[in-house]
């Protein structure tokens, strides 16, 4: 059966069994890798093992996802299918390389319910009383981590073709820079929506839905699409983090599996930060105040209005999104998908 035989297979069908064959690709690399420097010395394996306990914890899978989606959208050849499932792959092991270094720079305690790689790593360190200062040995361990994910990522998309290797260059770069971005406003205290906008899409949206979804299509060979998807990704791509925003902000830790307020503690300027900063002086003063409540912050943000301005600002990239990939040239099973993904993605819980 091909990829994009949809005459007995749902799209969500098609993207199930490639995305099981990622796991396994997934799974298949990072055991080899920890076979291989373990017997060297279990030493040399800690790095490898921190990249599969972020990766084996979980998580959505949304860009392997919408990678995958974007192929069997676009009508790709099933000739090329294990060119879509390594970068599928690829795009989660950045994904991972991502949340190491993220974790380093929130320092953050938890990921997925579990203690970050350099929680775990600094504890293991002051447990076993070796040299030095176990903070910054654990910061290390995920850094050097984070940069082996980054390794292999590269790694699995050395097939790709220069047209598709240009998106992932993109993806990489951009990931970086608004990274970058988003502690150098925190750290400047710069409340500018537009800024706070621009980040946050260069940081997480494109690299989230828009950049994965043009890979897939670039793979299948429909650089047709790349438009109507950069439509749809960079919509839903901004509803995703404005999303997520909130859910730092006012979500429970025990249903996202991270601890919520981050944002606020570490003054990163979202775009709900910036506008309410924007607004009402109050704000600047409980970000300052290291001992500042939380919850008085949430609920003054709401008082103001922002919390609903920014859950009308997702209906309205919903709306967006939804509507460029209806007039996207895709059958209309795929399309329905996509616009069923949409909302699946801007109004989760966690």
């Amino acid at each position: 059966m091909g990829a994009t035989d949809q005459t007995t297979t749902t799209p969500a069908e098609a993207r199930g069994a490639l995305l099981s064959r990622v796991e396994d690709r997934l799974s298949g690399l990072l055991t080899a890798e920890k076979s291989r420097w373990s017997a060297v010395d279990p030493r040399a394996a800690v790095p490898v093992e921190a990249v599969d306990a972020l990766v084996s914890a979980g998580g959505k899978r949304l860009r392997p996802a919408f990678c995958l989606n974007g192929f069997l959208a676009a009508g790709g050849d099933p000739a090329r299918e294990q060119l879509a499932v390594d970068a599928a792959a690829a795009l989660e092991i950045l994904h991972a390389y991502a949340l190491l270094h993220d974790d380093v720079l929130d320092d953050s305690p938890l990921r997925r319910d579990e203690p970050t790689a350099h929680e775990r790593h600094a504890a293991e360190h002051r447990a076993a009383g070796w040299a030095g200062e176990p903070r910054r040995y654990g910061e290390g361990v995920a850094s050097l981590a984070g940069d082996l994910a980054h390794v292999y990522a590269h790694r699995l998309v050395g097939a790709l073709s220069p047209a598709a290797r240009e998106v992932w260059h993109d993806v990489c770069t951009e990931v970086v820079i608004g990274q970058y971005l988003d502690i150098r406003v925190a750290a400047e205290r710069v409340a500018d929506p537009e800024l706070s906008r621009w980040t946050a899409i260069c940081k997480s949206a494109r690299y989230t839905i828009h950049r994965p979804l043009a890979l897939g299509a670039a793979i299948a060979g429909r650089l047709d699409l790349a438009a109507p998807f950069e439509q749809y990704g960079a919509a839903l791509g901004e509803a995703f983090q404005l999303r997520d925003d909130l859910i730092d902000a006012f979500g429970d830790s025990s249903v996202s599996g991270k601890p919520t307020g981050l944002d606020f503690a570490q003054q990163r300027m979202t775009l709900l930060v910036a506008l309410a900063v924007q607004r009402d002086d109050r704000v600047s003063r409980l970000l300052a105040d290291q001992n500042g409540d939380g919850a008085e912050l949430g609920r003054l943000i709401t008082d103001m209005g922002v919390r609903g301005e920014v859950e009308r600002r997702i209906d309205h990239l919903v709306e967006q999104a939804r509507s460029a990939i209806a007039e996207a040239p895709l059958s209309p099973g795929w399309r329905d998908e996509l616009a069923r993904v949409a909302i699946e993605v801007a109004y989760r819980q966690k």
